[in-house]
C-alpha cells in the first residue's frame, strides 16, 4: 500500500513538473509567434483595443516585401556573419593564450594583471564607447567590418572562463610535457588546449550570441546603412513618432531565423556550453 502511495505521488509530481514545463514553454515562445502573427497584419490591425491575436488576411505578405526593400538584407547578413566569425576567432585565440598563462605560468604582476581583467568584467561596457570610438576615428577605420569587430578584439570574459578550465587541468600534465622537452608554448596547444574543446565550444557559443545582439555600438561606428549589422539595421525600422509594427516584426523575423537555423544544427553544442558554465572548475 505505501508503495502504490509512494508511486501515485511520484507520478503526480512528475505531472505537476510537465505541467509547469509547458507553461514556461508557452510563455517563451509566445513572443516570437506574436511576432510572426503581426508581421501578417495590416497597420490598422495592431492599432485595435482591444488587440486581436490573428492576423485577417494569413496571405498578407507586404511587411515583408516592405523591409526587405528597406534594408540591404544581403548586406546585413554578410556584415553579420563577419562580425560574429572574426569576433568568435579574436575571442579564442587572444582569450586561451592568456588563460593559460594566467592559470599555469608564474610571471611577476600575474594577481595584478587579472584583476584588471576582472575589473574590466565588472563594469559597464559603456564606459569603453568613448575611447573605443576615438580610436576608431584616428585609425580612419569607420564604417569597416574591422571597425565592427574591433571591442571583440580581447574578451575579458573568454579569458575568465577559459582560465577556470585551465586551472583544472593538473600541473603534472604541463610539467611532464616540459620535461620531455616540450617549451611553454608546445606545452599549451599540445597538451592543455586540446583539453578544452568544450569549453572554447561554450566561448565560441556565447561569443557568437554576443556578437549577434551588439546593438549599440555598430550604430555608433557605422553610419552606412550597408554596414550595419541585422540587430542595428533593424532599430532603423522603428520611427520616431510612429512605426509601423508589421514592417518592424517582418524585420525582425527575417533577422531572427539564421540563428534558429544554427541553433538546430549545433544545438548539443549550445547546451553543452549553457551547461558546462554551471559547473565548478
Amino acid at each position: 500500500m505505501e508503495r502504490t502511495t509512494s508511486r501515485a505521488n511520484q507520478f503526480n509530481g512528475k505531472i505537476i513538473i510537465y505541467i509547469l514545463l509547458f507553461l514556461g514553454s508557452v510563455i517563451m515562445i509566445f513572443p516570437f509567434i506574436w511576432m510572426i502573427f503581426t508581421s501578417l497584419k495590416t497597420v490598422p490591425e495592431t492599432m485595435k483595443i482591444p488587440p486581436t491575436f490573428f492576423p485577417d488576411d494569413w496571405k498578407n505578405i507586404k511587411a515583408y516585401n516592405n523591409a526587405l526593400n528597406s534594408l540591404p538584407f544581403l548586406k546585413l547578413y554578410l556584415n553579420t556573419g563577419l562580425l560574429i566569425f572574426f569576433r568568435v576567432i579574436c575571442a579564442i585565440v587572444t582569450s586561451s593564450m592568456a588563460a593559460y598563462a594566467f592559470a599555469k605560468i608564474d610571471f611577476p604582476g600575474k594577481k595584478f594583471l587579472f584583476t584588471i581583467v576582472l575589473t574590466q568584467l565588472m563594469l559597464p561596457s559603456q564606459i569603453y564607447m568613448i575611447p573605443q570610438y576615438q580610436m576608431i576615428i584616428r585609425l580612419n577605420a569607420a564604417n569597416t567590418i574591422f571597425a565592427l569587430v574591433f571591442p571583440g578584439l580581447v574578451s575579458a570574459f573568454g579569458v575568465f572562463f577559459l582560465r577556470q578550465t585551465y586551472m583544472g587541468i593538473p600541473d603534472s600534465l604541463i610539467d611532464s610535457a616540459i620535461i620531455d622537452g616540450c617549451n611553454q608554448f608546445q606545452a599549451f596547444y599540445k597538451i592543455a588546449l586540446p583539453l578544452t574543446q568544450t569549453a572554447i565550444s561554450a566561448l565560441t557559443i556565447f561569443t557568437a550570441l554576443f556578437a549577434y545582439s551588439d546593438l549599440m555600438w555598430p550604430l555608433i561606428v557605422n553610419t552606412d546603412k550597408n554596414m550595419l549589422t541585422l540587430s542595428s539595421g533593424l532599430s532603423t525600422l522603428k520611427g520616431q513618432y510612429t512605426t509601423n509594427y508589421p514592417n518592424l516584426m517582418a524585420g525582425s523575423a527575417l533577422a531572427m531565423w539564421p540563428m534558429i537555423v544554427i541553433y538546430l544544427i549545433f544545438q548539443k553544442r549550445f547546451i553543452q556550453g549553457i551547461a558546462l558554465t554551471g559547473t565548478k572548475a
